[in-house]
């Protein structure tokens, strides 16, 4: 569930913010740039980083003055407006001493509340940090100033169409649902004009003095082959830093939450709370979805490549729509397939099948549906084990329109209001004995 948004004032200007989770940490993420924390729930990846997070930590996010459902900015942005912000914050959530994530130019404000409120700040996460954003002498591999003119002048002129997503996000370049997330993300958070501004008024951000005098314990990540935030960064930030702990990890996405995020998340747990998770792979029960269209080669026939791909889009934006409303988590896309899983028992997962099989065939289309209740096994932002492939295999025995349950999943909610007819034992292929099988009515 998305945590309710709040707001803080701080100088006459209203911050939004969301506090999630109840560890004994309070952790802020202050994710530099743009933010706007309603829709970050809506994509997948970043929701699982929040929730690995809030496993051992109470976290604390907020919109940045200018962006996301804060204020708009009436004037040019100083970044240091961005740290009175999180001091608000942390005051309004009764959090008196904190640990700071921050990411890029998040990463600079979390420097300056490091150095100049030890008292407020227990320990600092730098990860793909910038303490520094024009080149300067001894600190060359950022953007010269005329660079750094070209570049916003290119960000703006394309504002809200994925900007550089093949830069901060290469695994997901290809993805179009996420491209499309992160593009609506651009919009919500700040209008061309804002970005332009926020940029102006970072421009000889410069932290570098104060990266000697943080006192708290420090840990610096950066991913070897982030091709949005040069390595070397982080590499200055942790020699600055006294004490700081250095880490570099595999992989060339930017943002935190994409790619192996796991990694991330566990120099971070082991970091506050002294502790690195299992190693082994994590195991919950939970409830498996699978929908698939009916016929969808004969939509395509009929309404041609153009059609199908928008009546498609349609149909995800239902089916997604539907999965969020019950709770339920998106796991992956197979063509016109989804699979999400939902915790527990199926309830939820049936209410939410009912409310897809109708909402589909007001497009003029039919899915079937199948679920099964096991124990899966967590694989990033992947689910696995026999739970998964029992689901996949009883949703290919289920007929248009209908919502097929395992004898387990049907055994869980007897007498808890639904109504099922038994659809008779049956073979599943790769799995041992007989199933008997139900469909909800």
């Amino acid at each position: 569930m998305v945590p309710q948004t709040q707001y803080t004032e701080c100088g006459g200007v209203s911050v939004a913010y969301q506090v999630a989770g109840d560890g004994s940490i309070d952790l802020m993420f202050l994710p530099g740039f743009i933010s706007q924390v309603e829709h970050a729930w809506e994509e997948p990846a970043l929701r699982r980083f929040f929730e690995r997070l809030m496993r051992f930590a109470r976290l604390i996010l907020f919109d940045q003055r200018g962006t996301g459902l804060s204020d708009r900015l009436n004037e040019h942005f100083d970044p240091h407006h961005e740290m009175d912000d999180a001091l608000a914050v942390l005051d309004a959530v009764g959090s008196e001493r904190a640990a700071l994530m921050g990411y890029g130019s998040g990463g600079a404000t979390s420097a300056l509340l490091a150095a100049r409120h030890p008292e407020r700040i227990g320990a600092l996460v730098m990860y793909a940090a910038i303490a520094r954003s024009t080149a300067a002498p001894g600190y060359e591999w950022t953007h010269t100033a005329e660079e750094r003119r070209a570049f916003v002048e290119e960000i703006v002129a394309n504002w809200g169409d994925a900007t550089n997503v093949d830069v901060f996000a290469p695994s997901k370049a290809a993805d179009e649902r996420f491209r499309a997330w992160y593009a609506r993300l651009q919009r919500l958070a700040a209008a061309p004009g804002t970005i332009r501004r926020l940029f102006e008024g970072t421009a000889q951000m410069d932290v570098r003095e104060e990266l000697p005098v943080i006192s708290v314990p420090t840990l610096v990540l950066h991913r070897t082959g982030d091709r949005a935030i040069d390595i070397r960064h982080s590499r200055y930030i942790a020699s600055a830093i006294p004490d700081a702990r250095y880490v570099e990890l595999e992989g060339d996405d930017s943002f935190p939450w994409v790619g192996d995020s796991d990694a991330v998340v566990d120099e971070i747990e082991e970091f506050l709370t002294g502790g690195r998770p299992r190693t082994q792979r994590e195991r919950t029960l939970l409830t498996v979805m699978f929908t698939d269209v009916v016929d969808a080669t004969g939509h395509a026939r009929r309404l041609g490549d153009l059609g199908w791909r928008d009546l498609l889009a349609s149909h995800d934006a239902v089916v997604r729509a539907e999965i969020d409303r019950f709770e339920g988590r998106e796991v992956k896309t197979i063509g016109d397939s989804f699979l999400a899983v939902f915790a527990g028992p199926p309830s939820q997962a049936l209410r939410c099948a009912r409310a897809i099989v109708q909402a589909v065939r007001a497009l003029g289309i039919e899915v079937r549906i199948g679920m099964h209740t096991g124990e899966c096994e967590l694989i990033g932002n992947d689910v696995g084990g026999m739970a998964v492939h029992i689901g996949a295999r009883v949703q290919g025995l289920a007929g248009p329109s209908e919502v097929l349950l395992s004898g387990t999943a049907f055994g869980t909610v007897v007498g808890g209001g639904f109504n099922f007819e038994h659809r008779g034992m049956h073979k599943l292929k790769g799995v041992p004995g007989e199933w008997p099988l139900f469909v909800l009515k």
